[in-house]
């Protein structure tokens, strides 16, 4: 039985190696890359805080050299896509393609949190769902395949995650509709809401001026005023997101 046992265990990580993945086959079907150097992708979600454990790199230099990846390709994919566009709505584009929170959503669509490797302290305060560290290891992984594979892996998995609707970011109708960004950084991540609701109403009937509080899981996140409903709630949806640090 042990032997069975044995033979079992190693042809399970054979497998896995096979297949680049540490952890099993769903990071390897969702980056659609397979990694030649297992150290590499390991250190990738290795955080500092387990490094004082165990001595090991922490996925900070990764996540330096990802970075400078991540933004020399959102460029170049921003200047080849639209060439109608000027040096300015570029600019805008990129802040907001390379910002914590856009990067910190995919690497929740693709469940990096999953993989990381934490300090027992880290991990009981929450860290494996902070939006600062899951948008720092989706950089780090970035760079871990730039290193192991090249330019071209490392493109590919930028064009198919944050540049999927870089269109969008171009659009200042969008820009500007605060509440459609609000509602859609909600549903993302499945929370509760927003919720609008008029908290007072001042002045009079011809020149009303409407308060009006955004609440998300039950909880007021952003207020706001306005000569009509609608512009009060774009005012408090903005605010919601400054608080959420997305704007």
């Amino acid at each position: 039985m042990k032997l069975i046992s044995k033979i079992k265990k190693v042809g399970f990580l054979k497998r896995n190696n096979k297949r680049g993945s540490l952890w099993g086959d769903s990071l390897y079907r969702t980056i659609k890359y397979s990694f030649k150097n297992q150290a590499l992708y390991k250190r990738a979600f290795t955080h500092r805080s387990y490094t004082g454990q165990t001595g090991e790199e922490s996925n900070e230099r990764l996540e330096f050299l990802g970075d400078a990846v991540l933004g020399m390709i959102v460029t170049e994919q921003l200047y080849k896509r639209f060439p109608e566009k000027d040096e300015g709505e570029l600019t805008k584009a990129k802040s907001s393609i390379v910002s914590r929170d856009t990067l910190a959503l995919w690497a929740e669509n693709v469940r990096l949190g999953t993989y990381l490797r934490l300090g027992r302290g880290e991990e009981l305060s929450g860290g494996r769902h902070r939006k600062s560290l899951l948008a720092n290891t989706f950089e780090a992984l970035i760079g871990a395949i730039y290193l192991d594979g090249g330019i071209v892996p490392a493109r590919n998995l930028i064009c198919s995650t944050v540049l999927t609707d870089a269109e969008k970011y171009l659009d200042y109708k969008y820009r500007k509709n605060f509440k459609s960004r609000l509602l859609e950084f909600v549903q993302a991540r499945s929370w509760k809401g927003p919720d609008y609701r008029v908290v007072a109403d001042e002045g009079p009937d011809h020149d009303k001026r409407f308060i009006v509080k955004v609440f998300i899981n039950d909880k007021p996140l952003g207020q706001g005023d306005g000569k009509s409903k609608k512009e009060a709630e774009q005012s408090a949806a903005r605010e919601a997101l400054k608080n959420l640090e997305i704007l």
